[in-house]
């Protein structure tokens, strides 16, 4: 039985999202914080990304987003990303966080909920 994103295996996960620059993942990290999916983003501003597209090797400066969010926002933050993201294909992969510390897991959790009058967030 194979796993998928529906089907996490720990409750907490990181998440990688290259993006172009450190300024369209500031953006980006900002709704997904402001949506509540996410409990905080990391953005490394410069990465090198060397890989292949459309049959040609790729050689490219990227920025590099480190997100924390539970495993059952997985699903939403995908579509988000793809929805919000200026590459057709966006990178957006999940590690599951195994071990750490109980404040920190619980500060991702609390931070992640809506504190507005209808439940929703923006």
């Amino acid at each position: 039985m194979s796993t998928s994103v529906s089907e996490p295996t720990s409750k907490y996960v990181i998440g990688y999202v290259t993006i172009s620059s450190s300024e369209v993942a500031e953006e980006l990290s900002t709704k997904l914080v402001e949506s509540s999916l996410v409990a905080c983003v990391n953005i490394i501003p410069t990465i090198q990304s060397i890989y292949r597209w459309q049959g040609k090797v790729e050689n490219d400066r990227e920025s590099l987003m480190i997100i924390k969010t539970q495993a059952n926002r997985m699903d939403d933050v995908i579509k988000f990303v793809k929805s919000n993201h200026p590459y057709s294909v966006p990178e957006v992969i999940f590690t599951p966080i195994v071990a750490g510390n109980p404040d920190y897991l619980k500060w991702v959790a609390d931070s992640m909920v809506c504190e507005t009058d209808d439940h929703k967030c923006k």
